[in-house]
């Protein structure tokens, strides 16, 4: 998802730099999608929101679902599927997004909006999704950030508090507002 929306707005500009406006409302619309755990409730919903892409295939019949994607890999395999080399070139939102969007969060944390836990939880997801406080533009490949992902996510698993969403989740299938 992350990938695609950089996709979409860099393109816009040549030199990838992070101060258009299309790539600030871009990421804006990436950051409030995981941020808020926006959560599609049927294939086209999950399009819209950027979990699919236009190529994705739909199974409508729950009890097809698992037959249609076996037979897609089977598809895959015949034809000799390779999977893409990694990316190393993504230009990197940076800095500036990063700090337009921990503004954001802060003001959304002074106003009551959200708590001091999801406003640290806001801070990783904005880091990760700028590609960590570097100039804007800077290529980066996917294994970075799956790096900074997996590091955000290790961080904030050493957290009380994310350990009390988690569990509570499981055992509700709701989210905890702490």
């Amino acid at each position: 998802m992350l990938l695609r929306a950089v996709d979409s707005a860099s393109s816009i500009r040549p030199d990838g730099r992070g101060e258009s406006v299309e790539l600030m409302e871009t990421m804006k619309k990436t950051f409030e999608t995981i941020a808020t755990a926006k959560v599609a409730t049927s294939a086209h919903e999950a399009r819209g929101l950027g979990f699919l892409s236009n190529s994705d295939r739909i199974t409508m019949n729950r009890e097809r679902v698992l037959s249609d994607a076996k037979a897609r890999a089977l598809e895959f395999v015949k034809a000799g599927y390779e999977p893409p080399a990694i990316r190393t070139d993504i230009p990197a939102p940076g800095e500036n997004i990063l700090a337009a969007l921990k503004m954001g969060v802060y003001f959304m944390r002074q106003g009551g909006f959200i708590s001091d836990h999801e406003q640290k939880l806001a801070g990783k997801i904005a880091e990760v999704i700028c590609g960590g406080n570097i100039t804007p533009g800077t290529p980066i490949s996917e294994q970075y950030v799956l790096d900074l992902e997996r590091e955000a996510f290790k961080s904030l698993c050493g957290e009380k508090k994310t350990q009390e969403r988690i569990q509570y989740t499981l055992k509700t299938g709701k989210t905890l507002r702490n």
